[in-house]
């Protein structure tokens, strides 16, 4: 029997800060929940829910967001395992040409949203619906999670160079080929 495999203090925190940010994608879900039981409560007790929609929006969004990077490393995202298998010995280039350009892409995506959130602030912008919400707590979420998600597939890249290997572990669907 083999002694367990210790991680490296950073591959741990990297982890530990995808599956965290995992658990409150969850916790999002769950007060989306709560949030739309109010809403029907409300409407089958003729009461008003002002926002609610608005909210339900905003915590669909952050638990997308949030969600990202951990689905990323627990091989939840779709990926293309055929064409890849297919490759054979090229894969290692395809996966480090969709992990550049994923890379890029998602830190761009991440830029924007973290500029976003210092733009609404600066120019304390308002939601147009009945809650009157300031935009940028709402988008912090996102704005999170997409640098999470950037991360995510910044480290996998790395790791890719210089382990040969990303970090995204396979659903049992992909390890069987089906």
């Amino acid at each position: 029997m083999s002694a367990p495999s210790r991680k490296h203090p950073v591959r741990r925190t990297l982890d530990g800060l995808y599956d965290f940010a995992g658990y409150l994608a969850a916790a999002c879900l769950m007060a989306l929940l709560i949030v739309i039981v109010i809403q029907m409560v409300a409407r089958w007790s003729s009461l008003t829910f002002p926002g609610g929609a608005e909210y339900a929006g905003y915590l669909m969004a952050a638990s997308s967001f949030l969600a990202f990077a951990h689905a990323l490393n627990h091989g939840s995202h779709i990926r293309v395992g055929l064409l890849l298998t297919a490759l054979g010995r090229h894969k290692f280039w395809a996966e480090l040409w969709c992990l550049a350009i994923a890379t890029a892409a998602s830190g761009y995506l991440a830029w924007y949203a973290v500029k976003l959130v210092y733009w609404s602030r600066k120019l304390h912008d308002i939601s147009q619906g009945q809650d009157a919400t300031l935009l940028w707590y709402v988008q912090i979420p996102v704005a999170a999670g997409a640098v999470l998600l950037a991360i995510c597939f910044a480290d996998n890249l790395v790791s890719l160079i210089i382990n040969g290997r990303d970090n995204i572990v396979e659903s049992a669907e992909q390890a069987h080929g089906e």
